[in-house]
């Protein structure tokens, strides 16, 4: 069984997602926020992308990690890597609620789990899959360091693939 880790950033703790992280999740993956994510979803599929990213771990070695705040312990959002056979390459991607966005907070810890990606779990690729009208997530992409693939394999057409390069 492989154990869900913690990674902790100057200001950040990405744990492990628990059953109280579930309603703020549901409460983004059911609003119009989660367009860009392929939303919104029911709560049936919510739940199931809630629980697909727990047992990713499992199933992959790697997952979704909560995106908490050390100094308040506020869950943010959520930073991940997906695999398997909804995903044609490693995937980071990431999430943060309305009251988290423009802090940095997605920055810092879509920087920590890709880092940890490539030198710990040893990824030999690393994309992010991004809605093209999802300018915030194109503009942290870019700052992260990734470069735009337009050769990529993507299950979505209209999707661009920003390729992680190893620090």
């Amino acid at each position: 069984m492989t154990a869900i880790l913690t990674i902790k950033t100057e200001r950040l703790s990405l744990r492990p997602p628990t059953i109280e992280d579930w309603p703020a999740y549901a409460e983004l993956a059911l609003s119009k926020r989660s367009v860009h994510m392929g939303g919104p979803f029911s709560k049936e599929a919510a739940w199931g992308w809630f629980c697909h990213d727990i047992a990713q771990w499992q199933l992959m070695g790697h997952g979704a990690l909560m995106i908490e705040e050390q100094k308040s312990g506020i869950c943010l959002g959520q930073v991940g890597i997906n695999h398997g056979p909804l995903f044609p390459e490693h995937e980071l991607g990431w999430l943060v609620y309305a009251n988290a966005e423009g802090k940095g907070y997605a920055f810092e810890a879509a920087k920590a789990l890709r880092n940890w990606a490539f030198k710990t779990r040893r990824l030999k690729t690393l994309v992010s899959y991004i809605d093209p009208k999802n300018s915030r997530s194109i503009s942290l992409a870019e700052r992260l360091g990734a470069e735009l693939d337009e050769k990529a394999p993507r299950l979505d057409p209209e999707d661009l693939v920003f390729r992680h390069a190893n620090p």
